[in-house]
């Protein structure tokens, strides 16, 4: 059997009437706003198949996206892990720090701080008392030494703030020249520095005992949604050589880095990805926008044919 193609013509040939005649043309609109519909419907069909491959792009890629810049995506929550006990900052060679000795008879313990006496315009000599002055500090030798006041040379080299205030206390009352003393340690000039892809690179001072490598990015303020949280590198001096550490912030196997808890001097670099490095030359960026407004524009003009077609 033949197949109807067009039904409006054949029912007008069946009718064998013009369609100025009320019955068959009352039908005949019926059939033609039937057929008008059902292109409309398919349209629409098209249209929201269209509008449904957008969407679900879009949450592929915006899945995607998620899961790169996500911190410890494999971190499982209430689940106990032991913390490493030796990221405690030691002082190295060439380290400066404060000593302070307090104790019951100021005079006494006075002998045994270094004090750098601040001149007054008119002041006449030395007679200033240590209120006048500010402590001064330590600066190790290559050996890890430094020369205290009536102690003489004291190795400190790879201890903490804790072990070199226990040293001191524990001399001076071996010695019998401080019954009662109060020891403080200070860090003067240790720090380490953030590079690369984070909202304020800079050099940033160690005034704790560990600073890991969360603290750090969190000080610089975190990385820029351009940085690349599976290439962060951690440079490090020790023992006469250069070491570069490569960390995945995506990883709890960061907790077990080396370089989890930083040390003095140490450098953090967080790499750009490719946005970031694709807009370092003027013409690959330029060539990047007109390829999205052309996609733009694709995407519209198929958006019109589906509608006005």
């Amino acid at each position: 059997m033949q197949k109807n193609t067009y039904p409006a013509t054949h029912y007008l040939h069946t009718c064998k009437i013009s369609p100025s005649k009320s019955g068959c043309f009352s039908e005949l609109i019926y059939i033609f706003a039937h057929v008008i519909t059902i292109n409309a419907l398919l349209k629409m069909k098209q249209l929201c198949l269209l509008i449904g491959t957008a969407v679900l792009g879009i949450l592929l890629v915006s899945c995607s996206a998620q899961k790169r810049v996500w911190y410890l995506q494999d971190a499982q929550p209430f689940t106990p892990e032991q913390i490493a006990e030796n990221g405690q900052i030691r002082i190295k060679p060439l380290d400066r720090l404060t000593i302070v000795v307090n104790s019951k008879d100021p005079e006494l313990a006075a002998l045994f701080n270094l004090t750098r006496v601040q001149q007054r315009v008119g002041s006449t000599g030395l007679n200033n008392s240590n209120n006048n002055g500010e402590i001064s500090g330590y600066t190790l030798d290559d050996k890890g030494a430094i020369d205290f006041p009536v102690l003489g040379n004291l190795t400190v080299a790879g201890m903490t703030r804790s072990q070199i205030a226990a040293l001191v206390k524990q001399r001076l009352k071996e010695e019998n020249l401080v019954n009662d003393p109060v020891v403080t340690v200070e860090f003067m000039n240790l720090s380490f520095s953030v590079l690369g892809e984070v909202k304020t690179p800079g050099k940033y001072s160690i005034s704790k005992d560990y600073i890991t490598l969360l603290e750090a990015i969190s000080m610089a303020g975190d990385l820029t949604i351009y940085g690349k949280r599976d290439a962060i590198f951690v440079i490090r001096e020790e023992k006469g050589e250069r070491v570069t550490h490569w960390v995945d912030l995506r990883s709890c196997d960061l907790f077990k880095s080396p370089v989890y808890y930083l040390k003095q001097n140490d450098v953090v670099y967080v790499q750009p990805n490719k946005v970031r490095a694709g807009q370092s030359t003027l013409n690959e960026n330029s060539v990047k926008s007109v390829g999205l407004w052309i996609s733009i524009g694709s995407f519209l003009t198929s958006l019109g044919v589906l509608l006005f077609k």
